[in-house]
């Protein structure tokens, strides 16, 4: 078991990618926070997890409320006495707005969820992995992260920003015992389009021919696998990167 009495928390964990990673890092040892705004679909995944003799509690977290955060980091370490891995997994797509199309208050909710509440799991994790000279932190980015064409303004701005801040955290933080890496994958299969509100035509259009090259759809266990390395000890000399999960989609560019 790679994580052996690890203790990990998993955002966005009730379906999809989150999901997978939790019921994946459960079978290898860990106990999990399965963390997300749909309590039920939480609740059925520890659930899942219980039936296979794995740890597991559900939380209902709204990333983009500190207090939900803070509550969620504290849940951890009051259930099971510490923590060991943060996977920042949750987030919303945009519906393929241009700048020119962006709105304020959308603009801002992507980037309270899919950056802010990143930054302030990570800040909240940080001095109890000081505190133990050890820590691991799996940040959920996107190859609209890596480039301009796979989403609108504002999520792709949203994913740049969490791959900078997942550089600077492993820069800052090598020597103190803790690893902070981040996934981009590709297109998966989960329902992250389930938070749009409407393709913006202009914009969705532009990503076609982008989209048209993409080899195949991925599945979140492929994504779990990945998450699965850099919390292990297999990634231990692997600091402050993006792994780029795509089937070779932006190898194209």
């Amino acid at each position: 078991m790679k994580l052996k009495d690890k203790v990990a928390i998993v955002t966005g964990a009730a379906s999809g990618m989150g999901k997978a990673i939790a019921t994946l890092y459960a079978s290898e040892g860990a106990k999990v926070i399965v963390a997300d705004l749909n309590e039920e679909g939480a609740q059925s995944v520890v659930e899942e997890i219980t039936s296979n003799n794995g740890v597991a509690t559900a939380i209902k977290v709204n990333i983009a409320q500190k207090e939900d955060i803070d509550k969620m980091i504290d849940t951890a370490v009051d259930t099971y006495g510490t923590l060991d891995i943060l996977v920042n997994n949750a987030g919303i797509m945009d519906g393929f707005e241009a700048v020119g199309d962006v709105e304020d208050d959308r603009w801002d909710l992507i980037f309270d969820i899919n950056t802010k509440g990143v930054m302030r799991a990570m800040r909240k994790a940080i001095p109890i992995f000081l505190e133990k000279e050890s820590g691991v932190i799996v940040n959920t980015a996107s190859t609209g992260g890596l480039n301009g064409a796979h989403a609108g303004a504002a999520y792709g701005a949203s994913k740049h920003a969490v791959i900078g801040l997942t550089k600077n955290t492993g820069y800052m933080y090598a020597n103190s015992g803790i690893r902070c890496n981040a996934i981009a994958p590709g297109g998966v299969a989960t329902n992250i389009t389930s938070s749009l509100k409407g393709f913006n035509e202009f914009g969705f259009g532009r990503t076609k021919a982008v989209q048209g090259v993409m080899p195949r759809v991925g599945q979140p266990e492929e994504i779990a696998q990945v998450a699965l390395f850099l919390a292990s000890d297999d990634a231990s000399f692997v600091n402050g990167t993006v792994v780029t999960a795509d089937g070779g989609w932006t190898a194209a560019f």
